[in-house]
């Protein structure tokens, strides 16, 4: 390996974890330590990321991705109200794929009431969530154990999905635009989400307000690929989330938008006392990686809604549920 690939490689390996010892990027680059040393001090040079004592760290400017703990605690009722609209895009007898993430583990404990469901996933919490489930078939990849978010990355996992075909996946990650689509801070982790797209015929993204508008480091689905984002309502002063909302529909994403109630007075409001609504944008037209029967049906069954009296209602919930 060149100099050059070398440094490229500590470079990408130290941003997409923050901090990276000695010992570890040599065992990754397949050299010595002190030929590390000098990379690490010519990166150094030109200010690409700071040295500490054994290892490597981003300068300044960067953070390093935050790790479950933390991440459980933020927007907690804006995921369980995503949470809840999602499960209603999961039909009985499915197969779907299903990413790491503290919104996607949510999902996954209301995916335990869909019989006949098949999940596929790199999560160990989502596995986790789905364990005891008496009708739904959890199948998990292979892969090497990131203890941060409890999921499994690696080529392992990456080629355990190889010839796999689901109807769809279910992503999140640390942000969305739409310039970008769906981003992540850890280059691992982005590989294997990329591999779970290439295995669904429809993708269909979690993200609540905050993520919104928000662009991290290695892209997981660009936007041409996201089938529809499921999110929570902007507060009214976020102009950027709800400017990001609006271009995302632009380009064709299908916006279905959870409303629940906040907290007060510091406090969460209790989920009995929380309200639900879902605001569908709907395509123009069918998009590359969508079943566009599918789609026309729900295009057509929102319409008849609208439309149709009393006597009909029950045939639209109908054209609905298919």
């Amino acid at each position: 390996m060149f100099a050059a690939e070398r440094r490229q490689l500590i470079l990408e390996m130290v941003r997409a974890n923050g901090a990276v010892s000695l010992r570890e990027l040599a065992r990754v680059v397949q050299t010595s330590e002190v030929t590390v040393r000098r990379d690490v001090r010519a990166l150094e040079a030109e200010g690409l990321l700071d040295r500490r004592h054994g290892g490597a760290v981003l300068p300044g400017g960067f953070t390093r991705e935050s790790g479950f703990p933390q991440k459980s605690h933020l927007a907690t009722a804006e995921k369980t109200a995503i949470a809840d609209l999602a499960a209603n895009f999961v039909e009985e007898g499915e197969a779907i794929v299903v990413g790491a993430g503290t919104t996607t583990q949510e999902l996954a404990r209301r995916l335990a009431r869909v019989p006949g469901l098949t999940v596929v996933t790199n999560s160990l919490l989502v596995a986790q969530a789905l364990a005891h489930a008496n009708r739904v078939e959890v199948v998990m990849t292979g892969g090497t154990l990131r203890g941060s978010n409890y999921a499994l990355v690696g080529s392992g996992a990456e080629q355990s999905l190889q010839g796999l075909r689901v109807s769809r996946a279910f992503l999140s990650g640390s942000g969305l635009t739409a310039e970008r689509g769906l981003s992540t801070s850890n280059m691992l982790s982005a590989s294997v989400d990329r591999a779970l797209v290439q295995a669904a015929a429809e993708v269909v993204v979690l993200a609540d307000h905050t993520k919104l508008g928000t662009d991290t480091m290695f892209q997981t689905v660009p936007t041409d690929l996201i089938t529809r984002l499921v999110t929570d309502e902007p507060p009214a002063h976020d102009d950027r989330a709800a400017t990001e909302l609006q271009a995302l529909a632009d380009q064709g994403v299908q916006i279905a938008v959870a409303g629940a109630a906040g907290s007060q007075g510091g406090e969460a409001v209790p989920a009995r006392h929380q309200q639900q609504q879902r605001r569908d944008v709907p395509l123009p037209a069918p998009r590359r990686g969508q079943l566009p029967g599918a789609a026309a049906g729900l295009r057509a069954a929102s319409a008849l809604g609208e439309q149709a009296p009393g006597g009909e209602r029950a045939r639209v919930a109908d054209l609905r549920r298919r």
